[in-house]
């Protein structure tokens, strides 16, 4: 449900409640400034931000992948492009 900041005031209890269910979300003049939920929904969304700080970034999967590629003589083709450059053509140390 969504809710204009003067009705969230005066709603409070009931804007609390709603979020148990789903998020509420508060606008001021048309435009979404807050959104209130339930602890358990913050919870979830807390151990994925925690896991999501814990993974490596896609470039240094990539690094591993070349690396290994390195390790077992595995080339991989290199495709040509005719519009525009590949930029995995070369490894992040080459570009």
């Amino acid at each position: 449900m969504t809710w204009k900041i003067a009705q969230a005031k005066q709603n409070l209890s009931q804007v609390i409640r709603a979020a148990a269910k789903e998020p509420q979300y508060i606008f001021n003049r048309n435009q979404p400034v807050a959104a209130v939920i339930g602890s358990e929904t913050l919870a979830l969304f807390e151990v994925w931000r925690r896991e999501q700080e814990q993974r490596q970034p896609l470039s240094e999967s990539f690094s591993e992948l070349r690396a290994l590629c390195t390790e077992e003589e595995y080339e991989f083709p290199e495709i040509t492009r005719e519009n525009r450059s590949n930029p995995f053509a070369k490894g992040p140390d080459e570009v």
